[in-house]
């Protein structure tokens, strides 16, 4: 028998006093979800499969999330799942397309309770059972000098590092998490060396979000495809930085603050200093002070990011309670990354969506357009304005196609230049 939104309406106000905030809000992204599911059939139905299939794969990465979000809750059971995805379709079957609601409601409701709610594999990252950076960091002086950097004038850093790493996260903390190397370790090193952004070089010839020079880059297996520089692959570069710290330490006993000097002055430079004062701790002056003073800061900077990552909530470095699951969509039309950051605004973003989109396709240039059918990966709660607003003959995709033609005559290049170290 199937719930009408009238009904569920009646039903869900009697079970209101009775939900928390919490469950009242999953429910109504559950809704939500549903919603847009719904659409993008009917955008399949009505021959625009390339952008139903956007929707459908958006909704449905988003659902998993809440799934999972559901299985975590106190209270939260299969029926208020299920309850509010029959709403979403029938609100969607009285304002829509009768013909093509009723089927879809009996395919996406009546799923087996354990395939709607088991979490996706990969989602998180799993417990660390290997190496605890928390025993590793000691709370010196050095330390917690960092530590007052990052949550003072060094903050703003700080705060879009992380940002810049929720969205790559799904994609590289298991490469550590496999490792058996700490989530906070990747984030720490991420955030000292770019803060995540994957395009930066430095004026030493470093490049990517983890900061490999050439000579490295080349051991680790990270050279040019296709005249790509692999150390600007989040996910490339993340597995040599698993595998090279992974050697750094078996190289310095466990010595994780040896092991980050390490990576920043060079492996042969700190094994010299390590055979010569050997017993001799990084933070005794005859070894720091033999090192440049780039990594005197570089290995506290880390420990103190780790440390932030580790107790997030004592710190204030949480979410701002944006979604920040991300979903691969194929192109309607050729658009840049530039048109498409105009085209989607600041939604939810204030700095705009520019870097999360460069870094999560780090092989598109910013202004190039792409190819129609191209795949792109993009946030999923941007799917929805990607399909209202950045295709067909949408006004706000107009605008962007405009300022991009806006081009210097000379050069061919855009106006405006890229931020410092970026490409």
């Amino acid at each position: 028998m199937t719930l009408t939104a009238t009904a569920f309406a009646v039903v869900n106000s009697r079970r209101k006093a009775f939900a928390s905030p919490q469950l009242q809000e999953l429910s109504a992204k559950i809704h939500g979800r549903g919603r847009e599911y719904v659409r993008g059939l009917e955008l399949i139905v009505s021959g625009d499969s390339v952008m139903g299939n956007n929707l459908l794969a958006s909704a449905t990465d988003r659902m998993t999330v809440l799934a999972e979000d559901c299985v975590r809750m106190d209270g939260c059971s299969i029926e208020l799942f299920l309850r509010a995805l029959r709403a979403a379709i029938d609100e969607q079957h009285v304002e829509t397309n009768p013909s093509v609601v009723p089927a879809v409601g009996n395919q996406l409701v009546d799923p087996a309770p354990t395939a709607v709610l088991a979490p996706t594999a990969g989602r998180k990252p799993s417990p660390q059972h290997g190496l605890d950076v928390k025993e590793m960091i000691t709370l010196n002086g050095p330390v917690k000098r960092a530590l007052n950097d990052w949550l003072t004038w060094n903050r703003p850093q700080l705060a879009d590092a992380h940002e810049n790493y929720l969205y790559l996260r799904e994609q590289i903390a298991p490469i550590y998490a496999k490792a058996d190397l700490p989530e906070a370790l990747l984030f720490a090193v991420m955030a000292q060396e770019t803060g995540g952004k994957v395009h930066a070089y430095s004026s030493a010839g470093a490049a990517g979000p983890l900061q490999f020079m050439p000579a490295t880059a080349r051991r680790y297996g990270l050279g040019r495809v296709s005249g790509f520089d692999m150390r600007l692959d989040p996910v490339a570069s993340t597995k040599a930085s698993a595998v090279y710290l992974t050697a750094l330490l078996r190289r310095f006993g466990n010595d994780l603050p040896k092991a980050l000097a390490a990576y920043n002055v060079g492996e042969s430079r700190l094994a010299t200093l390590h055979r010569q004062l050997a017993g001799v701790s990084f933070w005794d002056a005859k070894l720091s002070e033999a090192v440049p003073i780039e990594t005197r800061n570089y290995v506290p900077g880390v420990l103190a990011a780790a440390w932030i990552f580790l107790h997030a909530a004592d710190y204030g470095l949480v979410s701002s309670g944006v979604e920040v699951g991300t979903t691969t969509i194929a192109l309607r039309e050729p658009v840049s990354i530039g048109e498409l950051t105009v085209c989607l605004g600041p939604m939810q973003n204030r700095s705009g969506w520019f870097r999360t989109l460069r870094n999560l396709n780090p092989r598109m240039s910013g202004n190039e357009r792409i190819d129609a059918g191209e795949k792109l990966r993009m946030p999923s709660m941007l799917v929805p304005s990607y399909v209202e607003h950045c295709a067909g003959d949408s006004p706000l995709l107009a605008r962007a196609r405009e300022l991009h033609d806006a081009t210097d005559e000379k050069t061919g290049r855009f106006d405006y230049p890229l931020p410092e170290g970026d490409t």
